[in-house]
């Protein structure tokens, strides 16, 4: 359908996890030109966190450097903006307005990675790739594969002395305290959401007092302490006092499946807890590990996998939806509840178990929450971002901004959207 005013060919790709870089690269690769926005200081999203894929246990690194590549091959028709996170999206196919704030970095492109600056820094934060696990330098490269390949330095050195010392480190003149925060408008014909996703809040959950201590964790906490580069260096254990954890529990639809929470199925939990398992069980012999489950949901393929993982006799599926999560005068944190038993069975059989870790599946919900979208697309009563079919829609998502995906899911419905978005932009 003609339109009157400006037609723009650009397609904007709202969020750099792997369905958002799969989508900007499957639209550009095709002479479109491309805009990816994100928010972090470097794409990847929750990816990058990631210790291994399910089911084949290989490492997310090396598919993401695939996609660096292809992205480097098609600069300047794919441009990377970092560190810009949307907050309002306006217009119609063809003529779209993205309002975002462009965050300050203090590190200009002319930052080569040489570490100087963070050698001199000595502020200190919660370290954000890590979960705030541990601490990490205020000057920092944000991790070991970041793309770009630039150090961020964090607004907590201004106005102390680390930021003269760090501006005397750079031989490059890539550091610039001068940065502030300011708002931006791009324009856009079409735009794919790939904003992803956040854990649900495990601090909701009150029975299971996951701010009582370091040793009760979530789902993506979890991935780090197994990394190589992760606060403990990928050794799976205790953070209060870094003893090995090798009675370990898992506890299943943390916050999913219920209506006072997340009442969908997150898709990924029970996969991403027997990966977990095997975490634990590759790395102590003694280990001995609990699974507390309502249902095990491994779709399609993903049953190999979980026949694979629950043949280990150390593994121990639990039927049962815990009551309580506390802490027992040793410290150590206890599992409380009941099984689950025949309707017509009088039996009542309740346990409390003993652990050196408890870990959360806690679901996943959209990051998209917070972002005003107007026009041809809306969000559903979960927060989920759904394009409106039809001629004038120019709007179009992907990966988790969708709904709840894995991986492999992730990046069809990116090539997905970019297809759609392509479709929008061509069409006069």
């Amino acid at each position: 359908m003609a339109q009157d005013g400006p037609h723009s060919q650009t397609i904007a790709v709202i969020g750099g996890g792997i369905a958002g870089i799969t989508a900007a690269l499957e639209a550009a690769e095709t002479g479109y030109d491309v805009i990816l926005i994100e928010k972090e200081p470097a794409l990847g999203g929750r990816v990058t966190r990631l210790n291994r894929y399910f089911p084949k246990f290989c490492h997310p690194t090396c598919g993401l450097e695939i996609n660096y590549q292809r992205i480097r091959k098609l600069h300047p028709r794919l441009k990377v903006l970092t560190m810009h996170e949307v907050v309002a999206v306006e217009g119609e196919k063809g003529n779209y307005v993205i309002r975002a704030k462009k965050l300050p970095r203090f590190v200009n492109e002319k930052c080569t990675a040489c570490g100087e600056c963070a050698k001199v820094c000595e502020t200190e934060i919660d370290d954000p790739y890590n979960y705030g696990l541990g601490k990490v330098k205020a000057a920092r490269l944000p991790h070991e594969h970041a793309f770009p390949m630039r150090y961020v330095i964090d607004p907590a050195v201004k106005g102390t002395e680390d930021e003269q010392r760090i501006q005397e480190a750079c031989k490059y003149g890539a550091v610039d305290f001068s940065e502030t925060e300011e708002e931006v408008e791009l324009n856009a014909g079409a735009i794919i959401w790939a904003t992803g996703w956040k854990p649900y809040d495990a601090r909701k959950l009150e029975t299971y007092h996951y701010d009582s201590s370091p040793d009760i964790i979530n789902n993506v906490e979890m991935e780090r302490l197994a990394n190589h580069d992760g606060p403990t260096e990928g050794r799976v254990v205790r953070p209060s006092n870094g003893e090995p954890a090798k009675k370990v529990a898992l506890i299943q639809c943390a916050g999913s499946r219920d209506v006072n929470h997340l009442p969908y199925c997150s898709m990924i939990c029970c996969l991403a807890s027997l990966k977990h398992a095997a975490y634990v069980l590759e790395q102590y012999e003694d280990a001995e590990v609990h699974m507390y489950y309502i249902d095990i949901r491994a779709h399609d393929k993903m049953q190999t996998f979980y026949e694979r993982i629950k043949v280990d006799p150390r593994l121990k599926f639990i039927k049962s939806k815990p009551a309580e999560i506390g802490l027992g005068e040793d410290g150590r944190p206890y599992v409380k509840g009941e099984l689950m038993v025949r309707e017509d069975s009088p039996e009542r059989q309740l346990y409390c178990e003993s652990y050196d870790l408890v870990v959360l599946a806690t679901g996943m919900e959209p990051e998209a929450r917070g972002i005003d979208i107007r026009g041809d697309v809306v969000k559903d009563e979960d927060g989920f971002v759904l394009a409106i079919e039809g001629e004038e829609g120019g709007q179009f998502s992907c990966g988790v901004a969708a709904g709840p995906f894995d991986v492999a899911l992730s990046t069809m419905s990116g090539t997905a959207a970019a297809l759609k978005a392509i479709q929008a932009v061509g069409a006069r």
